[in-house]
């Protein structure tokens, strides 16, 4: 049974720091390119990085790029998303996702229940 389980979500101030943390079980992380997306309300889900171990490539949407970054512990199955410097537009319900890199959100096969960050002002 594949699981995606989302964590790391909360409370911070603007300019603040956030690890979010994926931990898959089920799959194998070479077989699945590992995205992290975000939903705010009222907003479609959004791609934010992308991890494709299968080709040692790591990718990020403009409006994050520089500010977050997404890695990998293999052993363990585990993504993550260490977000610097947030912003108030970057609230949202983060979820990560088991498919293509920058496919639209219904080719993903595999999707966590969703972490919530919530960044104030």
């Amino acid at each position: 049974q594949v699981q995606l389980v989302e964590s790391g979500g909360g409370l911070v101030q603007s300019g603040g720091s956030l690890t979010l943390s994926c931990a898959a079980s089920g799959i194998t992380l070479l077989d699945y390119d590992i995205g992290w997306f975000r939903q705010a309300p009222g907003k479609e889900r959004e791609e934010v990085s992308c991890l494709s171990l299968r080709d040692g490539t790591t990718d990020y949407a403009g409006s994050v790029k520089g500010r977050f970054t997404i890695s990998s512990d293999n052993t363990n199955k585990m993504v993550y998303l260490q977000m610097n410097n947030l912003k108030v537009e970057d609230t949202a319900v983060y979820y990560c996702g088991a498919g293509p890199c920058w496919a639209p959100p219904y080719e993903n096969d595999y999707w966590g229940q969703g972490t919530q960050v919530t960044v104030s002002s």
